[in-house]
């Protein structure tokens, strides 16, 4: 793409994400800052369309960005403003709790009221509690109860359905092994070890024990407090979001149930920076019109969780972009100083 078309692009984007509308030649013409004829316009106009950067919205003249032509705009194109000292003051001050969950909680707020859309953070792991027991018990041909004790005293219990039915025998060797050379490490130290003796270790039995601490390494599916979500709500306002009723009510599920958006974010969490999700291209979000911008955030220099924010598509990049990563770096600042 040339020079032109990247400014034709980058203004659409940008004029659509301010009002809205479908934008035509003529306005493009107009907010460019160009020197070419209407007819050089459309025809660039036409070759994005063909790449399929733009699109015709039903009969209309205009065209509107694609979800492709959104990515190339945030990944090349986006000129991203700084965050203003009232916003900086305002999650400083909310961000001042000496109660840990208070200062998620208030991230969570901070993200929505400063967006106007949803804000989602995901609470962190309790990675550093040190393994102490493992054990696997056989429930019935394919379910196994997977028991795991930590140092503190935390008792996890999951179930585990797997492809392959395992001997009681089998179990006792599996759990035999990850008490024996994995006691004393973290869960992550744990999961870090088993993968790396991939090809020392029985396939079926290592897959079990990598299922079992993936599992473990989960946040409860039923414990609503793993996500802390603020200002779903706001969701509704905007129309692109509140006219496709089946699809809001998808997401809304989404935010009730939580699994999805735990796995996105945990997906960002290994992530260097802040990451954005367009339209359906996570895999996890039900709206082609919904967008997600998610940064992690760190105590002592450690990632522990991660944090975002969901809106539509047609949301001001530029300024929610630096939002996130702001509140990211001052909740890492704040859980580090308690």
């Amino acid at each position: 793409m040339d020079k032109r078309a990247q400014i034709l692009l980058k203004t659409l984007v940008e004029h659509y994400i301010s009002d809205g509308q479908p934008i035509g030649s003529r306005t493009l013409l107009q907010h460019s800052g160009l020197d070419v004829s209407p007819a050089t316009i459309r025809n660039v106009m036409s070759d994005l369309e063909q790449l399929g950067f733009i699109a015709s919205p039903h009969t209309s003249a205009g065209r509107v960005p694609t979800q492709k032509g959104y990515r190339l705009f945030v990944d090349s194109l986006l000129t991203v403003k700084p965050i203003d000292a009232r916003a900086i003051s305002q999650l400083k001050s909310g961000l001042s709790s000496p109660d840990p969950q208070a200062l998620i909680n208030n991230a969570a707020d901070m993200l929505s009221q400063l967006t106007q859309f949803a804000g989602v953070i995901l609470t962190p792991k309790r990675s550093r509690n040190l393994l102490k027991h493992l054990e696997f018990l056989l429930l019935s041909e394919k379910k196994i109860l997977v028991i795991l004790v930590t140092d503190d005293g935390q008792v996890q219990n999951r179930i585990l359905m797997t492809e392959k039915a395992f001997s009681a025998s089998e179990l006792t060797a599996a759990s035999n092994y990850v008490n024996t050379h994995c006691s004393g490490l973290t869960l992550d130290e744990v999961q870090l070890k088993l993968r790396q003796e991939l090809q020392q270790m029985q396939a079926d039995i290592n897959h079990l024990m990598s299922a079992a601490l993936d599992a473990a390494s989960q946040p409860e599916q039923t414990n609503k407090e793993a996500v802390v979500i603020s200002g779903e709500r706001n969701l509704l306002e905007v129309d692109e979001l509140s006219a496709n009723v089946g699809s809001l009510r998808k997401l809304f599920e989404i935010f009730e149930r939580r699994t999805a958006l735990m796995q996105l974010l945990d997906q960002s969490q290994r992530a260097d920076g802040v990451q954005i999700f367009i339209g359906g291209e996570s895999g996890y979000l039900p709206l082609d019109e919904c967008s997600m911008v998610t940064a992690p955030y760190d105590v002592d220099g450690q990632v522990v969780g991660t944090l975002g924010v969901i809106g539509p598509t047609r949301m001001a990049y530029e300024r929610i972009i630096p939002i996130v990563d702001v509140t990211a770096k001052l909740l890492s600042n704040a859980l580090s100083n308690q």
